[in-house]
């Protein structure tokens, strides 16, 4: 197991976040997620960096949440446990500087939902995304917050409802992938773009972003508060305990409805 489940590096006045649970998919856990933001507003701070960068170690981005931490919490112990998983999110929105995320293989759920929620995304072309908890009984509200700011109602509640998975083509035709490379260009095609933002002026930026951010006409941070709302909610039924029970037991699940 990684001893450190996020990494960090400054190289060129870009700074480097690396997800460090390769054993796992890089899913996310409440330590992980505590860490990615921590490391999130540290790089926002630090003088000597200008872009962030999101990669991850192994063979996956990131394929979501982590199944375990789906059983035994009451709705209130889901929110509570939501607000530590997905404070990226409202991070990413908040952050001046620009962010790149870096994607290899899956990034399926919350994984994918990172993605979509930094500034630009680079994508190998052999990656897959997908918000797939629905499969599992679930469902992806979290990455549904940046999803249909990007791609709209209809196809964000496609992809949402559906939990069908796209080719790293697809999503940049969608608008979701900035650019896609092939698989062993992706780390000097991520460092090209991070470099050419490097070389832009600090202000401009800055000042860019936050006008982008005025022209969004939905509040982001309510939006997602809601959805944490509803996703706690679901996660504290008896079909979201099954969906993930039957998922890892490799049989069909018994919904109930409740």
């Amino acid at each position: 197991m990684s001893d450190k489940p996020i990494l960090t590096r400054k190289e060129n006045q870009i700074g480097f976040i690396t997800l460090n649970r390769p054993e796992a998919m890089n899913t996310f856990t409440p330590e992980f997620a505590d860490q990615l933001d921590q490391a999130l507003w540290d790089m926002e701070k630090a003088d000597d960096v200008r872009v962030i960068v999101i990669n991850a170690a192994g063979q996956h981005f990131c394929t979501g949440i982590s199944l375990d931490q789906f059983k035994n919490k009451n709705y209130r112990e889901y929110r509570k446990f939501l607000d530590g998983i997905d404070a990226f999110y409202h991070t990413l929105a908040d952050l001046n500087k620009p962010t790149i995320a870096s994607v290899q293989g899956f990034a399926l759920a919350n994984g994918a939902g990172l993605s979509f929620a930094c500034d630009l995304t680079v994508a190998a072309e052999s990656s897959t995304f997908g918000t797939t908890a629905i499969n599992v009984g679930l469902i992806c509200l979290g990455p549904a917050a940046p999803m249909i700011k990007i791609i709209g109602k209809k196809k964000t509640m496609e992809m949402v409802l559906t939990g069908d998975m796209i080719n790293a083509a697809e999503a940049e035709k969608l608008g979701l992938v900035n650019k896609v490379v092939a698989d062993d260009d992706l780390e000097a095609e991520t460092l090209k773009l991070a470099q050419k933002l490097v070389a832009k002026s600090p202000i401009a930026l800055r000042i860019g972003k936050e006008g982008l951010r005025r022209l969004e006409d939905v509040p982001y941070h309510q939006g997602l508060e809601s959805m944490d709302d509803l996703f706690a909610a679901l996660c504290a039924t008896h079909d979201a305990e099954e969906g993930v029970q039957a998922f890892l037991e490799k049989r069909k699940p018994n919904w109930k409805e409740h």
